[in-house]
């Protein structure tokens, strides 16, 4: 062997090996971006939203994976696990203790495929404090309870 491969086997067996994009792979729960067809947040995967979109996705790339943030609880995910069951696509529950991200539910691909919208559309929902304005929600906190 030659030095520089004993010191490459070193500094992967102490840093472990070279990962591209790592910033990504903590945030996607370990893909990278250019390869999402569809990402869900964790609040989106705990009010079920998604489904419809995931199933046609799904539908369409049969080779697609489903990662699942093994931080969500289960009761959450089962729904998930089982769509994607049912159109034959693999599925994964990551558990990474140290990356802290928002995204619940990934659709991925093993190639890039470099989609402009990858994130689920929140829709804007009017309550009733947005209608009042500031002044009218503040007034609703402060009334004494009778």
């Amino acid at each position: 062997m030659k030095k520089a491969d004993v010191d490459d086997y070193l500094k992967n067996g102490i840093y472990g090996s070279k990962v591209t994009k790592p910033s990504e792979r903590k945030k996607y729960l370990g893909t990278i971006r250019e390869r999402i067809l569809l990402a869900l947040t964790k609040g989106q995967v705990m009010q079920g939203r998604g489904i419809e979109e995931l199933a046609n996705t799904m539908k369409q790339h049969k080779d697609a994976k489903l990662l699942l943030n093994g931080k969500v609880n289960y009761r959450f995910l089962r729904e998930y696990r089982s769509l994607a069951n049912k159109h034959g696509v693999s599925h994964t529950t990551i558990s990474n203790q140290q990356a802290k991200t928002d995204i619940g539910a990934v659709l991925t691909l093993d190639y890039a495929i470099d989609r402009e919208k990858i994130h689920l559309e929140e829709k804007e929902v009017e309550t009733e404090e947005k209608k009042k304005g500031l002044k009218g929600f503040l007034k609703s906190l402060f009334t004494p309870i009778r």
